[in-house]
């Protein structure tokens, strides 16, 4: 089982910690992709901070986050579960979990992101600003770049086993996994007196936990079906057809 999850906008700089090594990253063959995205947005923020800003849509009271884009080649980096937050990742609580959980996660779990097309858990990154929407001069838009590149790389992954896309939609069309036969995709709904709505805040919440409760448990689902039957057993009301698994939420 191979587990894609989308990257946090929000991130925990390091505060120390070795520089960026591309070569050290997980999915080698990817590294000259990341170099090309790498070397025009530290040109980009480093030579042209207002044009930048402007590129990268951030707003004027998060300046310094041109700053930081500007120095990713000596910026300290940590583990990549260490740097992504947000809700999904405070939900699913990586650094808390078992030992064997953890290396579960090192093993099943990807971020796709904009800078890296796909990180481990492990890989030491720096904070960053580049969102999945972005267009770079010179480049075109950030999911364009990446998308032939990460099919590759997923297929190998995900072997003959299953693949449970849990990324947002931007993220999305970084690849699609067409080709792929065992592909499982989750929607969190919740449920009020029999009216069903996708609340985007608990949605990630939601995924966070179930991401959590799969790693803990160590279930190695090798279908949609079986997935569907293991997050029943622990505890969700799901609702499968074909590829596609709702899991119906009462409460947030």
């Amino acid at each position: 089982m191979l587990i894609l999850l989308p990257p946090s906008e929000g991130k925990s700089a390091p505060r120390r910690g070795k520089p960026l090594a591309l070569e050290t990253l997980t999915a080698p063959s990817l590294t000259p992709v990341r170099e090309r995205v790498l070397d025009t947005l530290v040109s980009l923020c480093a030579d042209d901070p207002a044009r930048a800003a402007a590129v990268l849509a951030i707003p004027k009271t998060q300046l310094d986050l041109v700053g930081l884009n500007a120095s990713l080649r000596t910026a300290p980096t940590a583990r990549a579960d260490a740097v992504y937050s947000g809700v999904l990742y405070d939900a699913l609580g990586l650094g808390s979990l078992s030992a064997a959980a953890r290396r579960r996660a090192t093993a099943r779990v990807r971020v796709t992101s904009s800078l890296f097309g796909l990180v481990s858990p492990t890989d030491r990154i720096p904070a960053y600003r580049l969102s999945g929407d972005a267009v770079l001069p010179g480049l075109g838009t950030v999911a364009g770049v990446w998308r032939e590149a990460l099919g590759p790389v997923v297929t190998e992954l995900v072997g003959d086993g299953l693949l449970v896309d849990l990324r947002s939609g931007m993220y999305a069309a970084f690849w699609r996994p067409a080709a792929l036969s065992r592909v499982a995709t989750v929607r969190v709904l919740h449920e009020v007196a029999g009216n069903r709505q996708v609340v985007s805040h608990f949605n990630k919440a939601t995924k966070g936990r179930i991401v959590r409760a799969l790693l803990e448990d160590g279930a190695n689902p090798r279908t949609p079906a079986r997935l569907a039957e293991c997050l029943r057993d622990l505890g969700w009301t799901v609702e499968q057809e074909g590829g596609k698994l709702d899991v119906v939420v009462t409460e947030l």
